[in-house]
């Protein structure tokens, strides 16, 4: 089966149909073929406005007039998305000259939708006590971590973020009073102790969360976490960030499922989508297709994997200038099994590692009894046009990983640059243009239908502007 995208004719907020088509021959029989979101997904719709906000603040070069940097609209958000009923919508509009608000953190209610017009930003607060979930700890370094409040917290279901506006972080600039902005914070962390740095969206216990077409700026830390959620779409979205920024992620769903993201452009300083499996429970069900990804680090599983990921597609996805491309990763102090896992028409370049499929993601870290264990991964219709390191290794003996691969190439790929071991691979039919050996590999060949490589001429657009 696969997941496919139809634009019907008509006005742009007419439904895509997420279909899901029988291929028939040319697929591999096998579990893949349940690797995907269950539900229907439709392109969503922007519901009733139940009351418009005007900007009073304004923009000048993308940033907010600094002798502005005071005016909160803090509270007539929140009292605004307080007053409005399930299925209607907030909406940010710009008035005049003034296209911006400034905020601290927000919460969505349930059924509510935050909805950002086009030319509208609302920029977060550059002051660390706003978002405080100590007092005194956002905007620090300290052992402790979790020391900030998110700019938008959603804890109820049939909530959305919606509209062609930007959500910016700030977190390039300056902490108000400090010489210092949220990524030297993080940067900081690396020479020891924990960032104290809000993210951007979290949504937990959420079902049914949706963004729809908006921009996200320059997180100070992960732009959208969520967690424990059952039905998430990501649908049009971009998200924008230098890929200097640490800890920058995109998009990690953590112990959720059915999760759809899709026709969604991604460049960030980490992981451009991460699918985790910790603590809040295994992530299952969930369809990753036709997107764009830039710099970051590609699509990953992991690296906590201990609850199980189980059940994913990635389809007709392209990575530009990633540092890796297909990305599982986890270490045994947090790993567990990843199971039934599907890449079908992926398209790569500029990629340093096109395939990277590591149990041993941080050596430091990784001493512990939770021993990470791939099987059933599938990689059908991939290509990387420039050369790149392959990586695709099991634990130890026991813990091998199970992998098969039909129609991939890695162009210009050296013998060297393939690191293989304790693996179960089935190659072809289709072609394969490197051969796996190492210590523990098995090697078989594959006789389900022929999956072709793909044409990756004219698959990699320019990141979209506005």
């Amino acid at each position: 089966m696969s997941l496919e995208l139809s634009r019907p004719a008509g006005r742009r907020l007419v439904p895509f149909v997420l279909a899901l088509v029988i291929m028939g021959v040319n697929l591999v029989v096998s579990p893949s073929v349940s690797a995907q979101d269950m539900r229907t997904v439709t392109e969503p719709v922007i519901p009733p406005v139940c009351q418009t906000l005007a900007a009073n603040l304004a923009v000048k070069r993308g940033k907010l007039v600094k002798m502005d940097e005071g005016k909160l609209d803090t509270q007539r958000l929140q009292a605004a998305l307080d007053q409005c009923a399930p299925g209607q919508a907030v909406e940010l509009r710009g008035s005049g000259t003034n296209a911006a608000f400034l905020s601290g953190p927000l919460t969505i209610s349930r059924g509510v939708t935050l909805l950002v017009d086009r030319g509208v930003t609302l920029f977060a607060s550059r002051n660390p006590r706003d978002f405080d979930a100590r007092p005194g700890a956002c905007g620090t370094v300290d052992h402790k971590g979790n020391g900030c409040r998110p700019l938008l917290s959603i804890k109820a279901p049939n909530a959305a973020v919606m509209g062609d506006g930007v959500i910016d972080g700030r977190g390039g600039e300056d902490l108000l009073g400090h010489h210092v902005t949220w990524w030297d914070l993080a940067a900081q962390a690396r020479s020891g102790g924990k960032q104290n740095c809000f993210r951007l969206i979290v949504a937990s216990h959420a079902d049914n969360f949706i963004l729809y077409r908006i921009t996200l700026r320059n997180s100070p830390n992960f732009h959208v976490v969520v967690d424990r959620t059952d039905g998430f779409t990501a649908w049009g979205v971009k998200i924008d960030t230098p890929a200097t920024a640490r800890n920058t992620d995109g998009i990690d769903p953590s112990g959720s499922k059915n999760i759809t993201i899709t026709h969604s452009w991604i460049r960030d300083g980490d992981d451009d989508v991460a699918i985790k499996a910790g603590g809040s429970g295994p992530s299952t069900d969930i369809s990753i297709a036709h997107d764009h990804f830039y710099y970051g680090h590609g699509m990953s599983i992991g690296s906590e994997t201990f609850s199980g990921d189980r059940r994913i597609l990635v389809q007709d996805l392209s990575l530009d200038g990633t540092t890796s491309g297909i990305r599982i990763k986890s270490d045994s102090s947090r790993g567990g099994l990843v199971d039934g896992v599907t890449y079908r028409d992926v398209c790569m370049r500029n990629v340093k590692t096109p395939i990277d499929i590591d149990p041993f993601y941080e050596h430091q870290r990784g001493h512990g009894d939770k021993i990470p264990v791939f099987r059933d991964i599938f990689l059908e219709g991939v290509h990387a046009m420039t050369p790149g390191k392959v990586i695709m290794d099991g634990f130890d003996s026991t813990h091998g990983s199970a992998i098969w691969l039909n129609g991939v190439e890695i162009d210009g790929v050296l013998p060297h640059d393939v690191e293989t071991q304790f693996g179960a691979f089935t190659v072809g039919p289709g072609v394969v243009n490197f051969t796996m050996q190492g210590a523990g590999v098995t090697v078989s060949k594959g006789n389900s239908g022929v999956a072709a490589v793909p044409d990756c001429k004219n698959r990699f657009p320019g990141f979209p502007r506005g």
